[in-house]
């Protein structure tokens, strides 16, 4: 019998009141709910019902022959089979660590200002049939110039953007930590004029960004709509070299703000504190790797990192 998810297995009501309690914390993402549905259909097909070892990484050994090294889903398996120790399920089984990928750091493509510069003229005069051809300047503005997530764009409620006191709200993003984030007025008048235009097509959007048919833009729209502006541009791509992504931009708005105020002769390690905030990083580890990715800024970044020592606390800045 299906439950409210569409589980089948043995394990479906317990799925079920797994999500219930995910949900009342916040999470809500669709793609735990996908990968739980693939692990219920597989052990359903195969008659599963003991959530061991054996059937666990099994379903995981299945499932990275048919996605390769992309392992952040496990989290989702690992997750429940805690939940269910937590519920006096004693014997669950939580996948071990040594499924977890090692850790590697992307390496962004480093926009130049005249690249940005282009983006943005030919973003302005966007050839879409779409809401993107009056939002995509004013969606990858907020990125560029406050470095915000692609997901956090995305997911800006319209009341989370107030145009009369010049700020924008980020709630519960990475982490379920939020923030405010000022913006100047430029800013403030290139949100006004999409939302102006927005308001008149969808008055009762619920996102201050949206899809044709009026809901929450989806990912992989903004990789389309992106790289739509950068061929429009004429803009090169570098055979065999990184591809530029909308992420870019907020990897530009880190690293243009550490140059400069090293130009400036600031001291940048002071600073930093202020950028993870803004950033919304839960330690300086995540801000430092901007320092790693500023072209102009390697020479300096061993002082940079000792001299912040007796600047910065040793806990995570929140």
């Amino acid at each position: 019998m299906s439950t409210g998810h569409g589980f089948t297995s043995v394990f479906a009501a317990q799925l079920d009141e797994y999500l219930a309690f995910k949900e009342a914390m916040g999470f809500h993402g669709a793609s735990r709910v996908w990968y739980l549905r693939k692990f219920d259909a597989w052990c359903a097909e195969r008659g599963l019902d003991t959530f061991d070892q054996v059937t666990v990484e099994g379903w995981v050994t299945d499932r990275l022959s048919r996605c390769g090294a992309y392992r952040s889903w496990m989290s989702y398996i690992r997750d429940f089979g805690r939940w269910l120790q937590a519920h006096g399920h004693t014997d669950a089984y939580v996948l071990s660590e040594r499924w977890k990928a090692p850790f590697v750091p992307a390496h962004p493509y480093l926009l130049s200002t005249a690249e940005i510069d282009a983006f943005f003229t030919a973003a302005a005069h966007l050839r879409a049939a779409s809401p993107w051809a009056w939002q995509a300047v004013a969606f990858f503005t907020l990125m560029h110039c406050c470095g915000i997530r692609t997901g956090e764009a995305r997911a800006l409620a319209t009341q989370d953007v107030d145009l009369t006191h010049a700020r924008v709200d980020i709630v519960s993003a990475k982490g379920e930590r939020s923030r405010r984030l000022p913006v100047t007025e430029d800013v403030v008048k290139v949100l006004r004029a999409c939302d102006h235009l927005s308001r008149r097509r969808f008055p009762a959007r619920p996102t201050f960004f949206i899809s044709a048919v009026g809901t929450q833009v989806s990912p992989a729209a903004v990789g389309v709509i992106f790289n739509r502006i950068w061929d429009q541009a004429a803009l090169v791509r570098r055979p065999g070299g990184k591809a530029p992504r909308p992420y870019d931009f907020r990897h530009h708005f880190a690293y243009a703000n550490i140059e400069r105020w090293a130009a400036q002769g600031k001291d940048v390690a002071a600073l930093l504190p202020y950028l993870a905030a803004y950033m919304g990083h839960a330690t300086f580890e995540s801000t430092y790797y901007y320092v790693h990715t500023s072209p102009d800024f390697m020479t300096a970044y061993a002082d940079t990192v000792s001299s912040a020592a007796s600047v910065l606390p040793e806990v995570g800045f929140e």
